[in-house]
């Protein structure tokens, strides 16, 4: 409605003719019928500006409960990769926003019918593709209680049981992991929910970048090497670009010819000391314990004696993986994490915690506040000049960041320990029956051991040319992927196009396992028919 404000207290007033109408508006005021020139505010449209109002809010918010838990009982009904061409939106959206308000009922038909056709459904029970992204009751509840709040707690005055709280559920996770406890709160270093593990990986590279500048001058930033596998994820590289790394001085170590594709301590110690030999400076590596591509698992340990004895900040990347290791058989991957400077996993993957909640853990936080630190006159207060607390505006990026931490608490007590134990364990024992379908094919092979809930294949041709299988699997990745019933996705190791199988969406089930497995049969049959 042009022309109309929001004046103190609670006064609405319109400007449609040149006269002014001034409203009171208080808790429950019928709009109905409220003239502004000739224009009408129509109260059951819409929603009046009282955008917080405690009635609106009960009456509206059952009614998007309603839709997206119909959602979620029929979400099996939708194709799994989304179906529609580029663009399509924009040919069913008008050009403009409505000048009058609509009704939540106009709102959530044109959801229905406009907006999910064109969404991939990550939290379909056939979802296999990339890494899982996990919602749950539990943490749709704790982002629905932080979305409510809504606080912006950079400081710890801002709110400070949004500082406190992530405290302590870090710790707790901590503590489930194992993690050394220079890694807890109570000591020097501690945790912090960041958005991504990008995000993650950006702020420590950042801090280990500004501590070795401190000590041999900014001018050496041309000479700064970092290291990882040619298996890291990508972010790596990104960080470097956005940290001032020289592009050349980002080390990626071949894996090809290595143990599953983890990086090889040797590799690393030659290329280390080569580069120390040409007057480079080596200040960081990026470990992963479940590379994107096969799972793969880099020695820690051995990594760590490496940058522990070239000074070399030690970060490690369990993205995905990390969510198994609160289990005891699977905690070994994790050995040698007393050597690390910081870690990373992102709860919102395999965790049951909605996106995005990634959870970063450093040894000395005087390095990440060193670094991100900014003191301006108007967030000064007593709580933070006196160093009483803890500030995590200053171990991130942005300064603004919400209340993250009430979505894993509310997971961790909603679900406890024992079950978010089994809920990995189950999807790691469904990918073990798919991969022992998968084996069972002679016309099908598993391209790397499978280490955690994914699994690598592809199919084989008879006449076994690189080229053609390479053609084949991507013609076999579309047509299941088209199909709409499942979504996958792929990956190159070695030069071979792999598919990737991984299991760990909230709702999968053996039969829909054993689902999938039909429909790579039935497509396989088809293009191996038609070649």
């Amino acid at each position: 409605m042009a022309g109309l404000t929001v004046l103190p207290p609670n006064l609405v007033t319109g400007n449609m003719d040149g006269n002014s109408t001034a409203v009171p508006l208080t808790p429950g005021t019928d709009m109905t019928g409220i003239c502004f020139g000739d224009q009408l505010w129509e109260n059951g449209n819409g929603l009046n500006l009282m955008a917080m109002d405690a009635e609106q809010l009960r009456k509206n918010a059952h009614k998007m409960v309603d839709f997206i838990a119909d959602y979620y009982k029929n979400i099996e009904s939708f194709p799994v990769l989304s179906q529609v061409e580029p663009g399509y939106l924009q040919k069913l959206l008008p050009d403009s926003a409505p000048v009058q308000p609509e009704s939540l009922q106009a709102v959530l038909q044109e959801v229905e019918t406009k907006i999910l056709p064109g969404v991939t459904h990550w939290q379909s029970p056939n979802y296999y593709a990339y890494f899982p992204s996990n919602g749950s009751i539990a943490g749709f509840l704790g982002e629905m209680l932080s979305a409510g709040i809504s606080i912006v707690g950079f400081s710890w005055i801002t709110s400070p049981a949004a500082t406190e709280l992530e405290m302590i559920v870090l710790d707790w996770l901590a503590n489930l992991l194992k993690l050394p406890n220079d890694f807890l709160s109570k000591g020097p270093g501690g945790g912090a929910i960041q958005g991504t593990a990008s995000e993650a990986l950006l702020v420590v590279l950042l801090a280990a970048r500004d501590r070795i500048l401190r000590e041999i001058g900014k001018d050496a930033l041309g000479k700064l090497v970092v290291y990882g596998s040619d298996q890291t994820h990508s972010s790596l590289q990104k960080a470097c670009q956005i940290a001032g790394v020289h592009p050349e001085n980002l080390r990626l170590q071949r894996t090809e010819s290595c143990n599953e594709y983890a990086l090889s301590p040797e590799s690393l110690g030659d290329a280390i000391s080569h580069d120390i030999a040409s007057g480079l400076i080596p200040f960081f590596l990026c470990a992963t314990v479940g590379t994107t591509s096969s799972t793969a698992v880099d020695p820690l340990l051995a990594l760590g004696k490496i940058t522990k004895r070239n000074q070399i900040w030690f970060h490690v990347d369990a993205a995905y993986a990390g969510s198994a290791c609160i289990c005891p058989e699977y905690r070994h991957h994790l050995n040698g994490i007393e050597e690390a400077d910081s870690f990373n996993m992102n709860c919102h993957k395999w965790f049951l915690t909605n996106f995005d909640c990634s959870a970063l853990w450093i040894k000395d936080r005087n390095t990440l506040i060193q670094s991100l630190s900014t003191n301006p006159e108007y967030l000064k207060n007593k709580a933070s000049q006196g160093r009483k607390v803890i500030d995590y505006k200053d171990w991130q990026i942005p300064l603004g960041r919400r209340f993250r931490s009430l979505k894993l608490w509310m997971v961790l007590r909603l679900y406890g320990v024992e079950n978010l134990q089994s809920y990995i364990r189950n999807h790691i024992k469904l990918a073990q029956q798919f991969e022992d379908l998968v084996a069972q094919d002679t016309r099908f092979e598993i391209v790397a051991t499978r280490t955690f809930s994914l699994v690598c294949f592809r199919l084989l041709p008879a006449n076994k040319n690189e080229e053609y299988a390479n053609k084949l699997n991507r013609d076999l990745l579309d047509a299941v992927n088209s199909s709409g019933q499942i979504f996958i996705s792929h990956t190159v190791l070695s030069g071979k196009y792999i598919l990737r199988f991984v299991v760990g969406a909230p709702l999968t089930e053996e039969r829909h396992i054993v689902a999938a497995w039909k429909l790579f049969q039935e497509a396989s049959s088809s293009l191996l028919e038609n070649s």
